[in-house]
C-alpha cells in the first residue's frame, strides 16, 4: 500500500480549538496575578548533568522551554511559521552564495538580567564555550559545522562555515547558541545548579527540593530588547509527578494552562466532555516516537533482523489501542506536514505480516525465535509509554519469531546508559530542533548522532545532506530527503512508530492559548495573558 497522499496540515505553530467549555470562574486568580503553567516535566542535579539550564547541557523539549524564556538568540522562531527572526540581532544574512559564511548585527544596547552589557563577544564566547565543553548529550550537534567565529566590531558577528548548511539560520535559533554572559559563565565547565543568567524577555527563580524544581517563577525583564510583546508580567511553572493531579490542578483553576505531559485517556476526555472553565486545544505537532537500534550489539547487528521487526509492528494498533488515537501512526523518519515526507516504511513493507517476517529471516538464515530486550524510560514521555512496548512486545512475541522482554528505566539512568550503547533496541521520543526535514536526518545518522549510533550510511551522510545544505529553497531540498528516507527503510537503524499531535488545556479566562506552542512544538509563555 502506498501511503505518500496521507499527510497532515502543514505545521505553522497555531493551535485549533476543537473544544470550547465556557462557565464558571477562574479560580487560578485574576487581574496581574502570574499566569500559572502546569507540567511533569523533571529537571533535577545529577552526576551527569549538574546544571540542567546550561544551554551547553539542555537538549530536551522541557529544558528549552526554559531556556527560549530567559536567554536571547540572534534569531528565534516566529509567533507562528518555520523562518527564523531577528532577536538579539536586529538582522542576519548569508554574506556568499554558497552559503558558508553568516553574518548578523545586534541590536544596540543590549543587556544581561545582571546589568551586564550584551555584545558580539559575548555570542562568540557562548558558541566557543558549548564546542568547547563539548556535553556528551548535549545539543553541541548542532554547531559542529562551525569553523570559527569573527568578530569585527562590538555589534558584529560572523559565522564561518565548514561547508554550505541552509539550515544554519534555523539552528543558532535553538537554545544551542542561546548568549551567555562572558563575564558570569565559565569558559570551560559547567555551573552547579539552576542558575540563568540571560538576556531574554524574563529572569527565573527556582524553588528546589532534593536537587529537583518544583516550582519556577518568570518574571518580565525590563532590559528586555527583542521582538516579542509579553501579555504577562509574570508566569510560574508547576511541577508535578503524575498527570492525574495535574489535570486536577487545572479542573479546580489552581493552575491556567497545561501541556506537557497528557494521556491518551486525558485527551480523550478533555476533547469530548464539557469541562466547566477549560477550553482544549489541539492541532498537528511533530513530534515522533521511534525504536532506535545499537546496530553493533549481536541481538540486532543483522540488518534482517531489524527488517523482520519493521515487517511486524502494526502502528495502526498501537496508535488505537495505546494511544486512543492521539497520535497518528508513523511510517517515516521524518513526519507528515515536514518537506519531503513520504511513507518510506508502508512503501517498502506495506501491511504487517508474520509470513514476510519470517521470510526475512529464513533468507538470512537466522532461526527463530530470535532473542530481545526492548528497553523503554517510565518518566520521561508520558505514562502512554509503558502500555505502548507492552503491545509491541505481544506483536513481536505473538508471531512466533521473536522472544521479547521488556525494560523500563528512569530517564536519569536511561539517556546515559542508551548513549554509551548499553540498550539493544529502545524507544525514544524526538521533538525538532526546528522544523526542517534536516532535522528528522541528519540527528540519527553519521557521526555525532544524537542517539550515539554505530549506525553510518556513507550516500545519506556524505552526499544526500550536504548536498540539501546547499539549497536555501527548503521545498527544493525535498528530493535528497527522499532518497533518504527510502535508505532508512531499507537499512531500519531507526524504526518510526507513530507521530504526535500538540495539545493544550487551559481555563477559559486565560487569553493567547491558540498560540501557546510554536511551529518546534516549544512552549510560548509571553503569549498568554489573562483575560476579564
Amino acid at each position: 500500500m502506498n501511503r505518500k497522499t496521507l499527510v497532515l496540515p502543514t505545521v505553522a505553530g497555531l493551535l485549533a480549538p476543537v473544544l470550547v467549555a465556557c462557565g464558571g470562574t477562574d479560580g487560578a486568580g485574576a487581574g496581574k496575578s502570574a499566569i500559572v503553567i502546569g507540567t511533569t516535566d523533571r529537571f533535577e542535579e545529577t552526576t551527569d548533568a549538574p546544571a540542567p539550564f546550561d544551554p551547553a547541557v539542555a537538549y530536551d523539549i522541557g529544558a528549552w522551554n526554559v531556556l527560549h524564556s530567559t536567554f536571547q538568540t540572534l534569531l528565534r522562531l516566529p509567533r507562528s511559521g518555520t523562518a527564523p527572526i531577528a532577536d538579539a540581532a536586529s538582522k542576519c544574512t548569508f554574506g556568499d552564495r554558497r552559503n558558508e559564511q553568516f553574518r548578523c548585527t545586534l541590536r544596540s544596547g543590549l543587556k544581561f538580567s545582571n546589568g551586564h552589557a550584551l555584545t558580539a563577544e559575548d555570542v562568540k564566547f557562548s558558541i566557543d564555550r558549548a564546542r568547547a565543553i563539548n556535553f556528551e548529550n548535549g545539543p553541541v550537534s548542532l554547531l559542529n559545522n562551525i569553523d570559527s567565529v569573527e568578530t569585527p566590531s562590538d555589534l558584529e558577528v560572523v559565522f564561518h562555515l565548514k561547508s554550505p548548511d541552509a539550515t544554519f539560520p534555523q539552528k543558532i535559533a535553538t537554545p544551542a547558541a542561546a548568549i551567555v554572559d562572558s563575564e558570569t559563565y565559565s569558559k570551560n565547565k559547567l555551573d552547579n545548579g539552576f542558575k540563568v543568567t540571560g538576556s531574554g524577555p524574563y529572569t527565573l527563580e527556582t524553588e528546589q527540593k532534593d536537587g529537583r524544581v518544583v516550582k519556577a517563577v518568570f518574571t518580565k525583564n525590563k532590559d528586555y530588547q527583542g521582538p516579542l510583546k509579553l501579555q504577562n508580567d509574570k508566569v510560574e511553572m508547576r511541577f508535578y509527578d503524575d498527570s492525574q493531579t495535574m489535570e486536577k490542578a487545572l479542573k479546580s483553576g489552581d493552575i491556567d494552562i497545561i501541556n506537557r505531559t497528557l494521556s491518551p485517556q486525558q485527551i480523550s476526555r478533555l476533547r469530548s466532555t464539557t469541562t466547566k472553565g477549560v477550553r482544549f486545544i489541539e492541532a498537528p505537532g511533530q513530534e515522533i516516537s521511534i525504536l532506535a537500534f545499537n546496530t553493533e550489539d549481536a541481538a540486532v547487528k543483522p540488518k534482517a533482523v531489524r527488517q523482520a521487526i519493521a515487517q511486524l509492528v502494526d502502528r495502526q494498533s498501537l496508535a488505537k489501542e495505546d494511544s486512543d488515537r492521539t497520535n497518528d501512526p508513523l511510517y517515516s523518519i521524518v513526519p507528515s506536514g515536514i518537506t519531503g515526507h513520504q511513507n518510506s516504511f508502508s512503501n517498502r513493507y506495506e501491511a504487517p505480516s508474520v509470513d514476510k517476517a519470517r521470510a526475512i529471516l529464513r533468507a538470512a538464515h537466522i532461526d527463530a525465535p530470535v532473542p530481545l530486550t526492548l528497553s523503554y524510560t517510565t518518566d520521561h514521555y508520558g505514562e502512554a509509554t509503558g502500555k505502548a512496548f507492552k503491545n509491541l512486545q505481544k506483536q513481536l512475541n505473538s508471531s512466533g519469531l521473536f522472544k521479547a522482554k521488556l525494560q523500563g528505566v528512569k530517564w536519569s539512568e536511561f539517556r546515559p546508559n542508551a548513549s554509551a550503547g548499553k540498550y539493544a533496541v529502545y524507544g525514544m521520543g524526538w521533538f525538532p530542533d526546528f522544523p526542517d526535514p534536516d532535522n528528522f536526518v541528519a540527528p540519527f545518522i553519521g557521526k555525532d548522532n544524537f542517539l550515539q549510533s554505530p549506525y553510518r550510511n556513507a550516500k545519506i551522510s556524505n552526499e544526500l545532506i550536504p548536498q540539501s545544505r546547499q539549497v536555501t529553497q527548503r521545498d527544493a531540498a525535498a528530493k535528497y530527503f527522499q532518497q533518504a528516507q527510502d535508505i532508512v527503510a531499507e537499512e531500519v537503524p531507526v524504526l518510526p512508530l507513530w507521530q504526535g499531535k500538540q495539545y493544550v488545556a487551559a481555563r477559559d479566562r486565560i487569553t493567547g492559548a491558540e498560540w501557546a506552542l510554536n511551529s518546534a512544538s516549544e512552549m510560548q509563555p509571553w503569549e498568554l495573558g489573562r483575560g476579564k
